[in-house]
C-alpha cells in the first residue's frame, strides 16, 4: 500500500502532528536559551536559578503525562476525538504565542504547565483516532506514517529554531522582534495551522448503536493480566517498555557540554548526532509498521529492545564523533522497531471505544519518560565509572532499563496479528477488562 491509500484523515493528523511537533521543538532550543539571556528575572521561589530552569523544562513532560490518562479516559466516554485535538492545539497556539508576553520565572513556569494541557488534550484522542480510523490489517502502516510526520516535525524544529533566532532581530510591518519573539511566533503559527487542519480535514469515526450502548464501560487501565496468564496486562508491559525507551533516548540531552568536551567537537555536530537518531526513526518507521501488520508486532518490539541494549551502551563509550553518531542511528533504529508496533499492538488489544484509554497508557509512558530521562542523566553522570567516559553511568542505566524492558515484553506480551488476520475470530480482549 502506498502513502496516497492511507486514510486521508490520518495523513491530516499526520501533518497536524508534525506541525504541532515542529512548534514543540522549537521550544528545546528556544527555552533554555531564553531562560538564561537575561530577559528572564524575578523571584526564583528561593532556588537557584539553575534548578528553577530544570524545573521550567521538566514541568511540561511530566504535568501532560499525568493528565493523559484522565483525557483519554474522557474522550472514550464522549467519543468526540476530534473536539479533544483541537481545543488542544488551540492550547498550545495560546501558550506559545504567551512566551512573548512574559519575562518572569513564575510566569514562564505557568505557561509551561499550560502547554502540557494543550498535548494532554491533543496526544491521547489523536492517537486513539489514527487507531479507529485505521483498517485492521494496516494499523502498523497507519501509526508508522503518523509517527513519520511526527518526527519530521521534532526533527525540523530545532534546526528551524536555531536559524530563526541567529538570524534575528527582524524587522515585521515596521516592528523590531527579537530572535526569540520570531521563534515564538512560528511555534503559534505550527500549533493554529494544526488545529485548523484537524478541523478542515479530520471527522470522528462512525459508532455503531453497541459501541455507543457500551460507552464508559471498561475505561480503566490494567496493570494485572485478567484475561491470560500473565502477571502484567500486556498494554502496561508496553507502556513500561515505552517508559524504558523514552528515557535511554532522552539521556544525551542535558549531557552535551561534556560530550563535546570529551569526543573534541562543536556544538554542530552535537545537533548531528542527536538528528541522527530522528532520521533512523523517519526512514523506519512507515516500513517498520507495515512489516509488523504482515510478519507480526512482537518480533519487531523484541528486536528493538534487544538493539536498544547495546546502542545505549556504547553511547558512553564512544571516543569519536562518527562513533555517536553511529550510535544514536541505531539506537533510531532500536526506537522505530518498538514504537509503531507497540501503539498497533495496543490498538490491537483496545476493543469497542477504550481506545483514549488503552492508548494514552503509552503516550503517558513516554512523554514521562522523556521527562526522566535528562534529570536521571544529570544525576547520574556525576557518579563516574573506572571504564568508558565520565559520563557513562547513565548510558548503562538506559542500557539495563533496556534489557528489563525486553525481558518483560518476552515474558509478558503476546501476539495479536494471527488473531486480527482470522476473519472469523472475535474482537481482541481489552486491557481493562
Amino acid at each position: 500500500m502506498g502513502i496516497t491509500d492511507v486514510d486521508r484523515r490520518i495523513l491530516a493528523l499526520g501533518v497536524a502532528r508534525m506541525a504541532d511537533s515542529l512548534g514543540n521543538s522549537f521550544l528545546i532550543v528556544v527555552l533554555p536559551l531564553y531562560i538564561t539571556s537575561g530577559v528572564v528575572g524575578g523571584g526564583t521561589f528561593g532556588l537557584a536559578p539553575a534548578l528553577v530552569t530544570g524545573i521550567i523544562l521538566s514541568a511540561y513532560g511530566f504535568f501532560n503525562s499525568a493528565l493523559q490518562p484522565f483525557v483519554g479516559k474522557l474522550s472514550d466516554r464522549t467519543g468526540k476525538r476530534r473536539i479533544f485535538v483541537v481545543v488542544g492545539l488551540l492550547v498550545l497556539t495560546v501558550a506559545n504565542f504567551a512566551y512573548s508576553l512574559v519575562d518572569s520565572y513564575g510566569a514562564i513556569l505557568l505557561i509551561r504547565l499550560g502547554q502540557g494541557l494543550g498535548v494532554a488534550f491533543t496526544i491521547p484522542a489523536t492517537v486513539a483516532l489514527v487507531n479507529e480510523l485505521a483498517a485492521d490489517t494496516a494499523r502498523g502502516e497507519s501509526m508508522g506514517t503518523f509517527n513519520t510526520f511526527r518526527m519530521v516535525g521534532f526533527g525540523l524544529g530545532p534546526v528551524v529554531a536555531g536559524a530563526v533566532i541567529n538570524r534575528g532581530p527582524y524587522r515585521v510591518f515596521g516592528r523590531a522582534l527579537t530572535g526569540f519573539e520570531a521563534a515564538f511566533y512560528v511555534a503559534t503559527v505550527s500549533a493554529l495551522l494544526g488545529a485548523v487542519l484537524v478541523t478542515l480535514l479530520v471527522s470522528d469515526p462512525e459508532v455503531s448503536e453497541e459501541e455507543e450502548a457500551s460507552a464508559g464501560e471498561d475505561l480503566n487501565i490494567a496493570v494485572r493480566d485478567h484475561v491470560g496468564d500473565n502477571l502484567l496486562d500486556p498494554v502496561f508491559t508496553l507502556g513500561l517498555a515505552s517508559l524504558f525507551i523514552a528515557i535511554g533516548i532522552a539521556l544525551l540531552e542535558p549531557l552535551q557540554t561534556q560530550v563535546n568536551s570529551a569526543l573534541g567537537q562543536s556544538a554542530t555536530m552535537f545537533g548531528i548526532e542527536f538528528a541522527s537518531f530522528t532520521l533512523a526513526q523517519v526512514l523506519l518507521q512507515r516500513p517498520i509498521g507495515m512489516w509488523s501488520d504482515e510478519y507480526g508486532r512482537r518480533p519487531f518490539i523484541l528486536a528493538g529492545l534487544l538493539l536498544l541494549i547495546p546502542a545505549t551502551f556504547v553511547e558512553g563509550f564512544v571516543v569519536t564523533p562518527l562513533g555517536m553518531v553511529v550510535a544514536r542511528f541505531v539506537q533510531g533504529v532500536a526506537g522505530a522497531a518498538v514504537l509503531a508496533p507497540a501503539m498497533a499492538l495496543a490498538g490491537d488489544i483496545a476493543a469497542g471505544r477504550s481506545s483514549g484509554t488503552t492508548m494514552s497508557v503509552l503516550t503517558m509512558s513516554f512523554g514521562l519518560g522523556v521527562a526522566i530521562g535528562p534529570l536521571s542523566a544529570g544525576y547520574l553522570s556525576g557518579v563516574e565509572l573506572p571504564v568508558g567516559q565520565p559520563y557513562a553511568t547513565p548510558f548503562v542505566f538506559g542500557a539495563l532499563l533496556a534489557l528489563v524492558g525486553f525481558v518483560l515484553v518476552y515474558t509478558q506480551v503476546e501476539e495479536t496479528v494471527q488473531a486480527n488476520a482470522s476473519p472469523d475470530s472475535g474482537p481482541s480482549p481489552s486491557s481493562s477488562d
